[in-house]
């Protein structure tokens, strides 16, 4: 039973946002929080761990909302997994003693690492009943998910970023958003960040002018590149001031969100990433994998379920879909051979252009710019495999009818969210293919989010 312990609202918040309630924490849910509820009203709790019981502040709790959304402001029943957060600034008990939301983006940092993945392989379970039609976990998959960089981080789960995104405050300095907020938080280090990135140390910098900071530090030690979005009518001078105060090793640009232009204001506008014996260049704010094991990981699972099924071999026709800068591409690109044939679809035309530029050598291989469902009806094959490796949004009813038309021997998927891709997959087997292996990974440790690599065949 759940009982309110303070009726007071916070000034000018809507509904009961800005009330506490003590609630009993239940189960893990898809998306970073737990499910609890209050007066018989659903709510989602972020920063508790299932089993314990808490004392919540409303953040979002509409008078006719359908579920609510809560943040621990205090813990009356620990869980024996709750840990000290390794992080000040996205340490929900600390940041509302000082009366403001924590930052997003570590919001399973307050509980051991096994408890995390233990909640993730809750997660992808209860998406694969709920969406992809098993009545348990299937047999394709052992239930676990796997600990990736291990040996770089001890075990730790810091250091992996080799991407990382920064707001920056009204007073100019480094920060980061609060989880579904337009707060920003000063920050003066980022510790899921690798070494390089917080060595630039822009918390130490003068942002006036500037609304976003992108910052890519390859694992391979390769020149940083530091992406500057200005605000309106940030003048030049001002950027070229802001990227004279950074270190001398790193590249700055400028870069429009919205569409993608990049402007060189010292060094390169991409950065050189290396992976499985290859290298890549990827321009500007280009999809890369963010944790420094993750390329090597995700080529690693793909190319062993396809191997063992004998569909990728010298001579082989596949193709990568959503390839990016070319990761998995060049990878196929060596198991085919001179002999096979490789078909690269980009939907990002400068993300192909790296592709391009990335896989030039490679004779085999096809690099085209364009939507996975066109590209696939212009140029029909006898497809051996296809590689997918869709945005987080996952490849949807329209593409998977589409992936099954071209009739493949089989599909190696690869996804980042687990209810696209159980949704996916459910589309999948009302179809007649079955999943033949799954293996999930912890590439986003003190977060919700993990990746699945699946290994989909056409039925009997």
């Amino acid at each position: 039973m759940t009982a309110r312990t303070s009726t007071t609202q916070a000034p000018g918040a809507a509904g009961h946002a800005g009330e506490e309630a003590v609630l009993d924490v239940g189960p893990v849910a898809h998306g970073g929080h737990c499910v609890a509820r209050h007066e018989g009203r659903v709510v989602f709790v972020r920063h508790a761990i299932p089993g314990e019981k808490v004392r919540v502040r409303l953040t979002d709790a509409g008078d006719d909302a359908k579920f609510w959304r809560a943040d621990v402001i205090e813990v009356l029943e620990a869980s024996p997994d709750r840990v000290e957060h390794f992080w000040r600034p996205a340490d929900s008990l600390r940041a509302w003693s000082h009366g403001h939301p924590p930052v997003g983006g570590a919001e399973f940092g307050h509980m051991t690492l096994t408890r995390q993945r233990s909640l993730k392989s809750d997660v992808l379970t209860e998406q694969l009943t709920r969406l992809a039609g098993f009545e348990q976990a299937p047999p394709a998959w052992t239930g676990s998910v796997e600990a990736v960089g291990e040996t770089y981080d001890g075990g730790s789960g810091l250091g992996w970023r080799t991407r990382a995104s920064f707001s920056v405050t009204p007073g100019g300095r480094l920060g980061m958003h609060a989880h579904r907020s337009n707060h920003i938080v000063p920050v003066r280090e980022m510790p899921l960040a690798s070494d390089a990135i917080n060595a630039l140390r822009l918390w130490d910098l003068d942002l006036q002018g500037i609304d976003r900071v992108e910052v890519a530090a390859p694992a391979n030690g390769s020149r940083p590149l530091v992406l500057l979005a200005p605000a309106p009518n940030t003048k030049e001078k001002r950027l070229r001031a802001i990227a004279a105060e950074l270190p001398g090793d790193a590249s700055v640009a400028a870069f429009d969100p919205l569409t993608g232009n990049v402007t060189q204001l010292r060094g390169r506008t991409w950065v050189q990433e290396s992976a499985v014996g290859h290298d890549y260049r990827v321009t500007g704010d280009g999809f890369w994998q963010i944790h420094r094991d993750a390329p090597g990981t995700l080529v690693g699972a793909v190319t062993k379920f396809l191997q063992q099924g004998d569909f990728l071999r010298p001579g082989a026709v596949v193709a990568d879909l959503y390839a990016g800068a070319g990761l998995f591409t060049a990878v196929l690109a060596d198991a085919v051979g001179e002999t096979g044939s490789v078909l690269s679809v980009e939907g990002a035309p400068g993300t192909s252009r790296d592709a391009r530029k990335n896989l030039h050598a490679a004779a085999q291989v096809e690099v085209v710019q364009g939507r996975v469902e066109r590209i696939l009806r212009q140029k029909p094959r006898d497809f051996d495999a296809l590689v997918l490796d869709p945005p987080r949004a996952g490849a949807g009813k329209a593409v998977v009818g589409q992936l099954v038309a071209s009739t493949p021997r089989a599909i190696a998927y690869v996804s980042c969210d687990p209810a696209s891709f159980a949704r996916d997959l459910g589309y999948f087997r009302r179809s007649g293919w079955d999943l033949a292996g799954l293996r999930a990974f912890d590439l986003y440790p003190h977060t919700h989010h993990l990746e699945t690599v699946a290994l989909l065949v056409p039925g009997p």
